[in-house]
């Protein structure tokens, strides 16, 4: 398998004032580590306040961490302007086959590769569209921040996306009130699509969707995962639909990673009591609802 991210060390403080006078605290995120590969599917699972939601926000770049670093893989078509350094190892010799190459990029360019490479889908899709705006004219915005195409070129760009998450091309003119809730979620597919990133980190994407659309979403996410080759993020508290999509598990408690592994593994023999309560949880709903029929 191919990695395309490696999470090592980082550490984000939160702090939290209750009230007037109420004491100041600090959650703490971290350390955390671990890596993701290519067509990879990770669940973020816990108890609520656990840290999910921050460490997704890390991951995109929406918060700034204070150590640790976050590193996506380069890629072998690199940009010119960052072309490949060559670093030669002192006991080798300049026409030796085990010379190692390296992509240096300028920090900042490293940060901003990042946002693009890694898009995230909030839960409340409509909140992210204003319903001022057309939908064509919301992902135009995207497109004419994060890219150079001109303007046909952002137009085909846009309706072909909206085909692939399986809409249509005259969804460009409609607005927000004109669209239910799943097609709300997938126009937040289709922004996330857009700048083709290597991740996509989804925050309670299903939460606020029927069954059935639930259903027919996720079918979507798999075949659009097959597809492009993309790796997921997940973070759901739905442990039915984590079985099913991911193929990793990481479970925090308190901002630390208590358990992860294999989703089969993790499921079958649970080591750490959250993890346990959280399945057990998921079972007994299961029970009770084959219970009514």
């Amino acid at each position: 398998m191919t990695k395309i991210l490696s999470v090592r060390d980082i550490e984000y403080r939160h702090f939290i004032k209750r009230g007037l006078f109420g004491k100041q605290q600090i959650f703490t995120l971290g350390p955390i580590s671990f890596d993701m590969y290519k067509g990879e599917t990770i669940a973020l699972i816990g108890n609520n306040g656990s840290g999910k939601s921050m460490l997704a926000k890390a991951l995109v770049g929406a918060l700034q961490i204070e150590k640790g670093e976050i590193e996506l893989m380069p890629d072998a078509d690199a940009p010119a302007e960052y072309a490949e350094t060559q670093v030669e190892s002192p006991a080798k010799g300049a026409n030796d086959d085990s010379q190692r190459f390296s992509v240096a990029l300028p920090q900042e360019a490293r940060i901003n590769a990042r946002k693009q490479d890694i898009r995230m889908i909030l839960q409340h899709s409509a909140d992210a569209l204003n319903p001022a705006l057309s939908i064509g004219t919301v992902l135009n915005q995207t497109l004419k921040l994060n890219t150079k195409l001109g303007e046909t070129a952002r137009r085909e760009k846009i309706e072909e996306t909206l085909v692939k998450v399986g809409l249509l091309r005259e969804h460009y003119y409609f607005y927000r009130h004109m669209l239910s809730d799943g097609q709300q979620q997938r126009i937040a597919l289709a922004r996330a699509l857009l700048l083709d990133p290597k991740i996509i980190v989804a925050d309670e994407p299903f939460a606020a969707l029927d069954p059935s659309v639930r259903s027919q979403t996720v079918n979507l996410i798999l075949q659009l995962q097959k597809e492009l080759g993309l790796s997921f993020v997940f973070i759901s508290h739905n442990i039915g639909i984590v079985r099913h999509i991911s193929d990793r598990v990481i479970v925090l408690d308190k901002g630390q990673i208590i358990e992860q592994g294999v989703t089969s593994e993790v499921f079958t023999n649970p080591q750490q009591a959250i993890t346990q309560k959280l399945i057990q949880s998921h079972f007994d709903l299961v029970e009770k609802h084959f219970a009514k029929l």
